[in-house]
């Protein structure tokens, strides 16, 4: 359990359980400062438009970004740039998305990131479970792009 200097090996002290017990009861960086007030406006924006899609209203939603907006609905497609581009991808899911449950947030200057389960009805998917990265300026939706972990086909 020790290397050849009599040090205790990192891998070993993480296969031990112990390790990973430490690191799991860790939710944040030790040290790491509270988010700035910026940081927790543009926290509130991404929570806020999260919210709005069960309204269904499409100029709510798109009231959130900027007008020059970007939206990449998963990674392997490209970016809607622009407004009209953008209202046209969220033409295609906005009625069948029932909610967003927002299972973490958290923010890096203006960088968003959450984690949430994207839940539909009538609709190829049941639910969607991924991570959106939001770049804010100005209170506004710069880009958001999401990232699949794992769909649930209906």
């Amino acid at each position: 359990m020790s290397s050849s200097h009599g040090k205790p090996r990192r891998r070993t002290f993480l296969a031990t359980g112990l390790g990973a017990a430490v690191l799991a009861g860790v939710s944040r960086p030790v040290g790491a400062a509270e988010p700035s007030a910026i940081e927790k406006a543009n926290m509130d924006v991404v929570e806020r438009f999260c919210a709005a899609w069960p309204s269904h209203d499409l100029e709510k939603i798109l009231s959130f970004f900027a007008d020059n907006g970007a939206y990449r609905m998963t990674e392997t497609m490209e970016p809607a740039k622009g407004r009209e581009a953008m209202a046209a991808r969220i033409k295609t899911i906005i009625n069948n998305v029932d909610r967003f449950e927002i299972l973490d947030t958290f923010a890096r200057g203006p960088m968003v990131v959450n984690e949430r389960i994207d839940r539909f009805s009538n609709f190829q998917l049941k639910s969607w479970h991924g991570v959106g990265v939001f770049f804010l300026k100005d209170g506004k939706i710069v880009e958001w792009y999401d990232y699949t972990i794992v769909a649930e086909r209906a």
